[in-house]
């Protein structure tokens, strides 16, 4: 493993007063066999105290990004990018549930620090002046077995920190690793645990499983930890509203699967950009079925739930917007009868989001009898947007024959400015020779 390290981590171990470790997720790839490259996540561990730490690191040449001297945290990083997190061995003492220790006590037993992490492919250290690993739990043998098993007793574990709930979840879709029935067992004995989680860190959870597939190229990865976390019941806990469609029988001439199953396997043939609005593109079906016995106009309650959702998970305002206006769009023209002048305009009206509009259609369309062909309505909302680049419509405001202070000449006030240019631009749209400045002025006086 030393010789895929980067020089500058040889070095910090060098002057370290005491053995320096890498730990966790790069340990575990190393061995599983995957590339690690200087922008792979850096765990480092030592009985060495913090503050020894981070002198030995500053003569390295590395810059002290933050300190933690409770739990003996120091991140660190240098002028190429390349950063690391070091904590002292140590044992951490929980309160039911919480995701940080009541308390720590600094320790230099290495098997004792190892008790402290998750599960055991993550707690395999590797000395970097001793060129050795060091595996106090046989954490290489659930590496090999692709197995993932609980440091400690799996009820403990769990009920240590209701976090590592969702980091099973993620874990098992980054690695393709498989947990143990005992590790099942006590997430989903504690699964109510996830609730003494903080929104913010849940939703950062989530995400990670939405794009596992980044760290190993496994397609499937972030439904197979979308359907741990249903597994384990947390799904349930953090996305109850979605979890409702589970059983939902959906009309089989159009669907193999209930609601619940067709929402994760969207996530699986949805595009990186819009797995968050896969996920939740049909999450107005439970509600719309339960209070209405049918799933009409389940997309304007799935845009209200949606937003519920991502409001309570503190998820930006700017992905909020984007998603929900996704799942309210993601029925536009399902049956192709819509007509062309009005997916023009459609096309217009909503540009910026044409290609993520595309992407939550084919994931939708894809997920219901597992068909990768192109969906209908792509095919033909494509066709029509190729048409119409041919004729030269413009699609911003930018590409528009006039401008504000045009539109302002010819009489129209400052304050209805934005809104005559937008209805110039969606008239255009139906005929792109009608995007020249004499035409788009005489238009203005019939507005």
């Amino acid at each position: 493993m030393r010789k895929i390290l980067p020089e500058r981590f040889i070095k910090l171990a060098e002057k370290c007063p005491s053995p320096l470790y890498l730990v966790g997720g790069s340990v575990r790839d190393f061995l599983f066999g995957l590339p690690l490259s200087e922008r792979a996540d850096w765990d480092m561990a030592s009985p060495c105290p913090a503050e020894k730490f981070i002198a030995a690191a500053e003569e390295t040449g590395f810059t002290v990004k933050a300190v933690y001297p409770r739990t003996g945290t120091v991140k660190i990083g240098d002028e190429n990018g390349l950063s690391a997190e070091f904590t002292q061995f140590r044992r951490d003492v929980y309160e039911t549930g919480a995701h940080a220790p009541v308390s720590v006590e600094f320790t230099d037993d290495i098997a004792v620090d190892a008790r402290r992490r998750d599960f055991r492919c993550n707690a395999v250290y590797y000395d970097i002046s001793a060129q050795k690993f060091v595996d106090p739990l046989d954490g290489t043998a659930d590496i090999r077995g692709r197995v993932l098993r609980t440091v400690a007793p799996a009820a403990q574990v769990f009920g240590e920190d209701g976090l590592r709930l969702m980091r099973l979840a993620r874990q098992a879709a980054q690695t393709g690793f498989s947990p143990d029935e005992e590790c099942l067992a006590g997430a989903k004995e504690h699964s109510k645990l996830i609730g003494d989680i903080v929104p913010e860190r849940i939703y950062s959870e989530l995400m990670l499983i939405l794009h596992s597939d980044e760290k190993r190229g496994e397609s499937s990865a972030p439904y197979r930890g979308l359907c741990v976390l249903k597994d384990i019941g947390v799904l349930r806990e953090i996305l109850p509203e979605l979890a409702l469609g589970d059983g939902m029988e959906q009309n089989p001439a159009f669907h193999d699967h209930d609601v619940l199953e067709h929402s994760l396997r969207a996530v699986m043939y949805a595009a990186p950009s819009v797995r968050l609005a896969a996920l939740l593109h049909d999450v107005g079906k439970p509600f719309c079925r339960i209070h209405n016995g049918n799933y009409h106009g389940h997309e304007i309650e799935g845009e209200r739930i949606a937003r519920d959702i991502l409001t309570r998970l503190k998820a930006p305002t700017h992905v909020t917007e984007r998603v929900c206006l996704l799942v309210r769009l993601h029925m536009r023209d399902l049956d192709l009868k819509m007509k062309e002048s009005k997916v023009r305009r459609e096309i217009v009206q909503y540009y910026a989001f044409l290609e993520e509009f595309f992407a939550v259609k084919q994931a939708d369309f894809s997920a219901c009898k597992d068909v990768l062909a192109e969906a209908p309505a792509v095919t033909k909302w494509k066709d029509i947007l190729a048409k119409m680049r041919e004729e030269g419509v413009p699609f911003t405001l930018r590409e528009l024959a006039v401008d504000g202070l045009d539109v302002q000449r010819a009489g129209v006030p400052p304050k209805d400015t934005a809104e005559t240019l937008r209805a110039l631009l969606l008239d255009c749209a139906l005929d792109g020779k009608r995007n020249n400045k004499s035409y788009l002025l005489r238009l203005i006086r019939t507005l």
